[in-house]
């Protein structure tokens, strides 16, 4: 970092900001006993504003994984290959990124708690009529429609705890709020499996979470409490700017810019991996010997790993990168970097070993996964503080928009394609040779090894990250700071003149 150059207007908050992270033991001490403080500032109602938002995010990808725990039933009574099967998630994800840009605009201008709730309830609505569909083209539609209510949701959520918090206290908050996105994805797995074992019917597993969703609704309404933009840091009084000025902006931040990056690899991993690895995973213990696990259970059990994952991996991220940015400035995109290149072999080495030995695949899926959950609340951190705050709705929109477009809305399609193109030349002649169900095990894998190049791709843009990551925050903050005296120099002049 010897070699960026800091812009002259930057450079004054840029010292400062080297000066007050100097890493010696006393500013260490300080910054303690500052995080025991605002810990113990925060209000009940601010309290209960971040449990809420954490609820209805657990359900938003509890809702999206409920697909994967019940595939098989699902292509079975649709009668679908496991290409149009990828559509069903693909289709899901484009509607969403396409009216997240949408949501992004409203949500930093108007009512959060009214544009949430609404889309909550146009979630858990689509989500109900699509357990009663028959039809694959009915099925599709809805999902779409679910798409468009979990958008509204996923902009809007995380710039509320913004505006609520601030420094390492946000970043807790995040962490809090995104540990329910690996557990929202497990409980997924785990319910609707086991709910339509329980009836019988693949139907009433995609039935929990639109009770779920009429819950929330009613706690959005009554007990959020939807902050002034920029509350907590000094900027609430920035003026908005038209959209058309936030995305050149937003196109000119590198630091966001490029964790987006990262971020779409990350999407377009656990996106391939949520709606295929319990397929896959079922075919490959049908390869063994062993009767260790039973077929139905596999769906349970890795969304027991996905959950556990996540209770580990969303804070231990959090908590490091509170540590080590206090002496490394770029310890939070380097934090993301590095998370991703230790999963690479793990998740490579779980693939491999589906068919041999179910027991290290599952150890190894589980650590995989828990490196890959280092970077969740990390990429919503530094997106807060790398954007202005009347910019943000705008710009989690816009990440949500780049990473879905070209992360998890193509990577199940992609793999489900690929699987498809691989398998008359790995599958024998004949429909009841005895390797049919190895050459199908082979075609997933051999797609899968996709998700390992995208990973190391991902790493790279974090380390890209890291470079600018110190010059696009001071920017921000100088923004606020400056705001804040043009404010407090008003003020003393209207005293003045009333004197």
């Amino acid at each position: 970092m010897e070699n960026t150059i800091i812009p002259p207007h930057v450079s004054r908050q840029y010292l400062v900001v080297n000066e007050e992270t100097s890493g010696s033991s006393n500013s260490v001490i300080q910054k303690n006993q500052s995080d025991k403080q605002e810990i113990k500032s925060v209000t009940m109602t601010e309290w209960v504003t971040v449990v809420i938002l954490c609820f209805v995010n657990l359900i938003n990808y509890m809702d999206r994984t409920t697909i994967a725990g019940i595939l098989p039933e699902i292509q079975e009574a649709l009668k679908i290959a496991n290409g149009s099967t990828g559509l069903l998630q693909t289709a899901f994800i484009v509607s969403y990124m396409i009216f997240a840009p949408l949501f992004g605009y409203l949500g930093d201008r108007y009512n959060r708690k009214i544009i949430m709730s609404a889309g909550v309830f146009i979630w858990s609505l689509t989500t109900f009529l699509g357990s009663c569909m028959k039809t694959f083209e009915g099925f599709i539609a809805l999902r779409m429609c679910v798409g468009i209510g979990e958008a509204s949701y996923s902009t809007i959520a995380p710039t509320i705890i913004s505006d609520l918090f601030v420094k390492d206290t946000r970043s807790k908050m995040l962490a809090l709020f995104y540990f329910a996105i690996p557990v929202g994805s497990g409980l997924g797995y785990i319910t609707s499996g086991k709910i339509a074992q329980a009836t019988g019917k693949w139907q009433w597993g995609l039935r929990i979470t639109p009770v779920l969703g009429i819950i929330a609704i009613i706690l959005i309404l009554l007990f959020v409490r939807d902050p002034a933009r920029g509350e907590k840091e000094g900027g609430s009084h920035i003026s908005s700017t038209s959209w058309s000025i936030d995305v050149k902006e937003l196109l000119k931040n590198r630091s966001f810019m490029l964790s987006t990056g990262g971020f779409t690899c990350v999407a377009f991993v656990t996106g391939a991996l949520a709606l295929w690895a319990p397929k896959f995973l079922q075919l490959g213990l049908q390869l063994q010997n062993s009767n260790s696990l039973d077929i139905d259970d596999v769906s349970f059990v890795f969304g027991l790993i996905a959950m556990l994952a996540g209770l580990f991996g969303v804070p231990m991220g959090s908590i490091m990168a509170q540590k080590l940015r206090v002496c490394y400035h770029q310890a939070d995109p380097l934090i993301c970097a590095v998370g991703l290149f230790i999963s690479v072999p793990l998740i490579f080495f779980a693939i491999v070993t589906a068919n041999t030995n179910s027991t290290l695949c599952f150890i190894l899926i589980f650590f995989g996964q828990l490196a890959l959950n280092l970077t969740w609340s990390i990429v919503a951190d530094i997106l807060l503080y790398v954007v202005i705050p009347t910019r943000r709705s705008t710009a989690e929109a816009f990440q949500i928009l780049v990473a879905h477009a070209l992360g998890d809305a193509g990577s199940p399609y992609l793999i489900g394609l690929m699987s498809e193109g691989l398998n008359p030349a790995l599958t024998p002649l004949g429909p009841f040779d005895e390797f049919a169900a190895l050459a199908e095990f082979r075609c997933l894998q051999y797609s899968l090894f996709v998700t390992i190049f995208v990973e190391v791709i991902g790493g790279f843009f974090f380390l890209l990250t890291a470079l600018h990551i110190e010059k696009d925050k001071a920017v921000v903050d100088l923004t606020l700071a400056d705001k804040n005296e043009a404010e407090t120099s008003l003020v003393g002049n209207g005293e003045d003149n009333e004197r």
